[in-house]
C-alpha cells in the first residue's frame, strides 16, 4: 500500500510541476527548475497528502502544498550542493544544478523555487480559507528559515571548522532543524488545513525526521553513490560528527529503529486510516537511497 501511494504521490506531483513550470517562458532558469524538481522520493510531498487525507482534505486541495513544500526542498538542495556549501556533482544520480547550467543559473533557480513554494501553498486552491493559507505560509517560514531549515544548515557548516566535533544533544538539534523541520511541516499540514490538533503528527514527525537523518548518515557510510545517487563517504573524509561515528554503526541503526516505533505509537488515535504513514516511517529506515 505504501509503495504504491508514494510512487502516485510522485507522479501526481510530477505532472502538477509539470503543468506550473511549462506555463512560465521556456528560460535556462526555468529549465533549471524544472532539472531541480525532476524525481526523488517526494516523501515530503507524500507526507502532507497522507495527513490530508486522514483529516479529510480533498486532494485536489492538498496537492498545492505538496507540490509547494517539493519545490522548498528542491531549493534547498539546488544551493547544498553548490561549490560554497557541499560542492557535490550529483544529485538525484543527475548532474547538479551548477554543473548542467553554471552558478549563477543555480543560485536564481533555487531562489525561485523557494517563492514558487510560497505561491503554491498561498494560492486559493490549496484553502478557500484565508486564514489557513496564511498559518500554512507562515509555518513554512519558520520551518524553512533561521529557525529551522537554515539555522540546521548554518550549524552544519559552523561545524565543520569548530574545534570540537559535535555532541550528540548538539547534532540532534541540528538535524532537527536542517531535516526534521521541513518533514514536521510536510506531515502536520493537513491538520493544518483542516484546522485540527497538530500534536500526533508532530510527535510523529520529529521522530520520523530524525530516523530519516539517522538512515542518512548510515547510508553514507553503508551505500554506493550509484543507489544512492549522490556521493557516499564525505562525512568520514571531512571528519564530521555524525550518529553513526558518535554512537557506532550498529547503535545508530538501534536508535532509528526505537524512532520509528515512536513514530508509528504517536498514530494510535488514527487507527488504521495511519497504516500507510506507519509504513512510510519504516520505509525511511529501510531505504537504499
Amino acid at each position: 500500500m505504501f509503495a504504491d501511494r508514494l510512487g502516485n504521490a510522485a507522479q501526481t506531483i510530477q505532472h502538477h510541476f509539470d503543468l506550473i513550470l511549462g506555463a512560465l517562458d521556456a528560460l535556462p532558469v526555468v529549465e533549471a527548475m524544472a532539472h531541480a524538481t525532476h524525481g526523488g522520493k517526494r516523501l515530503r510531498g507524500f507526507l502532507v497528502l497522507e495527513s490530508a487525507r486522514l483529516h479529510g482534505i480533498n486532494a485536489s486541495q492538498a496537492i498545492w502544498p505538496a507540490t509547494g513544500i517539493e519545490a522548498l526542498h528542491a531549493y534547498s538542495l539546488v544551493h547544498d550542493d553548490l561549490p560554497c556549501m557541499d560542492d557535490d556533482d550529483l544529485r538525484r544520480g543527475q548532474p547538479t544544478v551548477h554543473k548542467k547550467w553554471d552558478e549563477a543559473t543555480a543560485v536564481l533557480a533555487g531562489d525561485a523555487l523557494q517563492t514558487l513554494a510560497f505561491e503554491l501553498v498561498s494560492r486559493e486552491e490549496t484553502s478557500p480559507n484565508a486564514a489557513v493559507r496564511a498559518d500554512l505560509a507562515l509555518r513554512l517560514a519558520r520551518a524553512s528559515g533561521a529557525q529551522g531549515m537554515v539555522l540546521g544548515q548554518a550549524l552544519d557548516i559552523a561545524a565543520e571548522t569548530a574545534k570540537a566535533p559535535l555532541t550528540l544533544q548538539e547534532i540532534t538539534a541540528l538535524q532537527q532543524g536542517k531535516t526534521g523541520a521541513l518533514i514536521e511541516w510536510s506531515a502536520t499540514a493537513g491538520a493544518c488545513m483542516a484546522q485540527a490538533d497538530t500534536t500526533a503528527l508532530q510527535t510523529y514527525a520529529h521522530a520520523l525526521g530524525l530516523a530519516f537523518q539517522i538512515a542518512d548518515d548510515v547510508l553514507d557510510v553503508t551505500g554506493d553513490s550509484d543507489t544512492v545517487g549522490k556521493a557516499v563517504g564525505k562525512d568520514a573524509d571531512a571528519g564530521k560528527a555524525t550518529f553513526v561515528s558518535l554512537l557506532g554503526l550498529g547503535a545508530a541503526q538501534k536508535r532509528a529503529s526505537d524512532l520509528v516505533d515512536t513514530a508509528c505509537d504517536s498514530l494510535a488515535g488514527y487507527g488504521k486510516d495511519a497504516d500507510t504513514l506507519k509504513e512510510a516511517a519504516r520505509f525511511v529506515v529501510t531505504r537504499a537511497h
